[in-house]
């Protein structure tokens, strides 16, 4: 996993980053859109030699329980990074353009790793814990085929996004027994602007996502929010979160990681991204920009030893 290349980001995407982020909690729809757009000139600029992509390989039976699998030439036994995106429960894909989230996983693949994108259910089809049951399920498929793409299934990295990093918080450290009987052999986690915590409130603008996915019963929240069970995580965490961000995430993300250091008596890694907001956060991958992937890297390789 070593080897990669410092990269910087262009100062016209700094300064336009800046200008998105300054209203970026009035209109998270239509920043998010905008951010979007500056970027994908820029993916679909970057190179993606070297990597082959199997798509929509089944790792269950319903129509959203298909995995992409982006390979890199001569991959043996190499570590594992899985996605997994977000979309406030209700939305999302694994392909939400014909660059991102592709560009995730061809920019690990790219550095050693095999990248696996995975989909999954959505509510109200799949309401709580389903969508980390369908990552449990998808990790448990990893674990029995990834060898045959070139993937070490003992080197496997989990990297949630918003509500995919709630599905990766719930799948390690959520006591309910469905979960808890999952158990992936994982070597460590990634958590990007993740829901931490389930709330409906007022400056919440995916509060419907919230009660579609966690129900009506706003009493239950508590007990159904990662941040409460950190304490049970196992795994190496590292918890990420944008200068401008979605109401109240970048508060829940310092307060899971506070929650899980007094619990293991040393801080998690965690950082903020300056001028990123919560979409650039995985739009920058393979666009010039490495910090937060060197960082990732150098995490996971730390987790393996």
């Amino acid at each position: 996993m070593a080897g990669y290349a410092q990269g910087a980001r262009p100062t016209r995407v700094t300064k336009h980053l800046r200008e998105i982020g300054a209203r970026w909690q009035q209109d998270i729809r239509t920043a998010g859109d905008e951010t979007k757009d500056l970027y994908l000139p820029l993916l679909r600029a970057a190179s993606q030699e070297g990597v082959k992509v199997l798509s929509d390989l089944p790792y269950g039976p319903w129509p959203r329980q298909v995995l992409d699998i982006h390979q890199p030439a001569g991959a043996d036994r190499a570590p594992v990074l899985v996605f997994v995106h977000g979309g406030a429960f209700v939305r999302g894909d694994k392909t939400i353009n014909d660059q991102m989230y592709g560009n995730v996983l061809t920019w690990f693949a790219q550095r050693g790793c095999v990248g696996v994108n995975v989909e999954y259910r959505l509510a109200p089809e799949a309401p709580y814990p389903g969508g980390s049951l369908d990552l449990g399920l998808a990790c448990a498929w990893l674990e029995q085929h990834i060898a045959q793409y070139g993937g070490d299934p003992r080197r496997i990295c989990l990297l949630g996004h918003s509500a995919g990093g709630t599905h990766v918080a719930s799948l390690l450290c959520d006591p309910r027994p469905e979960l808890a009987a999952l158990s992936p052999d994982i070597a460590c986690a990634v958590l990007v602007s993740a829901r931490l915590r389930a709330d409906v409130l007022p400056v919440n603008p995916n509060a419907h996502g919230v009660r579609a996915y966690y129900g009506d019963d706003v009493s239950a929240y508590e007990a159904c929010s990662p941040v409460s069970h950190a304490a049970r995580l196992r795994q190496p965490m590292f918890v990420a979160n944008a200068q401008f961000e979605n109401p109240l995430l970048d508060l829940y993300g310092l307060e899971f990681a506070l929650a899980l250091a007094r619990a293991r008596g040393v801080a998690p890694l965690h950082v903020t991204l300056a001028d990123h907001n919560h979409v650039s956060m995985m739009a920058h991958f393979n666009s010039g920009e490495q910090w937060l992937g060197e960082q990732i890297l150098d995490f996971f390789e730390s987790a393996c030893r």
